[in-house]
């Protein structure tokens, strides 16, 4: 049986979490740009009335097995 890099996890998440520091780190100069653009985009989803979801959540803890 093969042993478990956990050196290369490791690496892993840490890229992953970098990726997402860089992501919010870009969403955030972004914001700081165009300050108006949050609001703007989020009275655009309001009005189109879709929240994205596509079932809804009934109290079962997401399981889709009854």
């Amino acid at each position: 049986m093969a042993k478990t890099n956990f050196q290369y996890e490791k690496r892993q998440r840490e890229l992953e979490k970098k990726k997402k520091a860089e992501e919010k780190a870009r969403r955030k100069a972004e914001m700081k740009a165009n300050p108006g653009a949050r609001d703007e985009a989020a009275e655009a989803d309001a009005d189109d009335g879709d929240t994205g979801d596509a079932d809804t959540n009934d109290g079962a803890g997401g399981t889709a097995t009854e």
